[in-house]
């Protein structure tokens, strides 16, 4: 029911499937997350709260506390994957991404409307990336993380 690419299935050296749906489903909720708080067309999280009268009122209380969760969650997860240095590396990766989309006429982003659509998809990369780095060094390298150990006299 699924094209191929998104269900395909690969083995591990465990002889463990492992589906490639898990990507795509990172992906997907990683844009909305960064979709549904801000974007330009707004139709978003921060325009919803920001125009009530009481936002204490209804299901508001409950829909800030999750999206801080969320938030919580993937700011926890880019720190703990890439750490300091690798979201800042990734940071200048989208950023060069971007001014390339730039130099090639692709985008204008003194255009605020396009500046803001680049800026909220590029922290969605960001927050993707965060979530499957782990996933993405356990391919390259054959270990998911590894601790620091000190060394005891």
């Amino acid at each position: 029911m699924l094209p191929g690419f998104i269900s395909k299935t690969s083995t591990t050296k465990n002889g463990k499937k492992v589906t490639h749906i898990g990507w795509w489903m990172t992906l997907i909720m990683s844009m909305g997350l960064a979709l549904g708080t801000w974007n330009p067309s707004g139709h978003h999280f921060i325009h919803y709260i920001s125009n009530v009268d009481d936002l204490l009122s209804g299901f508001k209380p409950f829909g800030i506390l999750i999206m801080m969760a969320l938030w919580l969650l993937a700011i926890k997860s880019i720190f703990q994957s890439l750490g300091y240095f690798g979201a800042l590396v990734t940071v200048i990766i989208i950023g060069a991404f971007i001014w390339g989309l730039q130099q090639y006429n692709i985008i204008d982003v003194a255009q605020f409307k396009q500046a803001g659509w680049a800026a909220t998809v590029g922290v969605g990369m960001l927050i993707w990336f965060g979530l499957s780095a782990s996933i993405m060094w356990k391919k390259l390298t054959g270990v998911y993380t590894t601790d620091s150990a000190s060394e005891e006299a």
